[in-house]
């Protein structure tokens, strides 16, 4: 009888008390991911990063004042029924959630740039091509050949570099095997941090780093059982699968993370 093979929920967890805000992550996935740029990229608007570092603050005075960084990738949400909010809304079935992997696929090709996508996304986590990709004279030699390079006109978003999760599948298949040792699948923005600050991992397996620090509660839609640790809007009910992880309260308390209980904002 051949052995099931239980479905995966790839996710991450980042540090916020560890990360500087150097933006390494922001430059690894771009590179990693062909993802274009603009000569003048003064208007953030028309800019595209996958991964985005925020500053925060907690709005008080010099010697309280305190700041942190925040990285924020695609959240890929699984929803209350399996599906993300944009998931949901696509028209064109160009995203899709994929139940093996609790990945957010977005298949550029099926994109037809209606945006519903954008305006579902509460983590504003898209980004829509305006203009088609212009690279540098010679730069088309160092782009990877494992991701397409998209067209003006579609939404495009961080993958948790799939690429690299097929790649690793295939060398597995190769070698006689059907699972994953836990550094075989990487994003590269998790390798590209000098910090340490974001670990990365499947979360539906007990002896990933991920799923020690997160602890997420299968029972209550995966939310963290570590008091430290929090993921962002949570009373969307999106439950997304990148966690944040502080020691600070005012920091915790800026990820906006409560749920209504019986009327009373519950802190997480």
């Amino acid at each position: 009888m051949k052995k099931q093979i239980e479905a995966k929920k790839y996710g991450m967890v980042i540090d916020l008390d560890k990360c500087t805000g150097c933006g390494a992550c922001m430059a690894a996935c771009m590179s990693e991911n062909n993802v274009s740029f603009r000569k003048d990229e003064s208007n953030k608007l028309d800019s595209i990063t996958w991964m985005r570092v925020y500053k925060l603050t907690n709005g008080k005075e010099f010697p309280e004042a305190d700041m942190c960084y925040l990285p924020r990738p695609c959240m890929h949400c699984e929803g209350e029924h399996g599906h993300a909010p944009c998931v949901s809304v696509c028209p064109a079935t160009a995203t899709d959630y994929n139940h093996e992997t609790g990945i957010v696929s977005q298949i550029y090709t099926r994109c037809f740039g209606c945006r519903y996508c954008m305006a579902a996304c509460p983590y504003h986590a898209r980004y829509f091509n305006w203009w088609d990709p212009v690279w540098p004279e010679g730069m088309e030699e160092s782009l990877s050949p494992n991701v397409s390079s998209r067209m003006r006109g579609v939404v495009e978003k961080c993958s948790f570099c799939f690429h690299r999760y097929q790649l690793a599948m295939n060398k597995a298949y190769n070698d006689g095997r059907r699972e994953l040792e836990e550094q075989e699948y990487q994003t590269a923005c998790t390798q590209a941090c000098p910090a340490g600050a974001i670990t990365f991992g499947d979360l539906n397996n007990p002896n990933h780093a991920v799923t020690k620090i997160a602890q997420p509660d299968s029972k209550h839609g995966g939310r963290p059982k570590n008091p430290n640790a929090f993921r962002l809007l949570e009373r969307l009910k999106t439950n997304p699968k990148v966690y944040y992880l502080s020691s600070r309260e005012w920091v915790r308390r800026a990820g906006d993370n409560y749920i209504e209980n019986e009327g009373k904002k519950e802190i997480l």
